[in-house]
């Protein structure tokens, strides 16, 4: 985040001189990269819970199937 680049420069030239004594290496750099992370969708019903984990284990739905369960509890 922006934020985050704002204390990084702050501290930016004490940490390269840092890394550069302890590692003996002059050419070291340092950059900040901002990027832009996918909205990541919140899990709040039963239902929502449920479609996350399927996604991650699809033997789940056949649990389901076969228990005959309901998420929505």
């Amino acid at each position: 985040s922006p934020v985050q680049e704002t204390m990084l420069n702050g501290f930016r030239s004490d940490l390269i001189a840092f890394l550069r004594a302890k590692l003996k290496n002059d050419l070291i750099l340092v950059t900040g990269i901002i990027r832009e992370d996918a909205e990541k969708k919140m899990i709040y019903t039963p239902r929502d819970k449920f479609e996350y984990l399927q996604e991650k284990m699809p033997i789940l739905k056949e649990f389901k199937e076969r228990l005959g369960l309901d998420t929505d509890f």
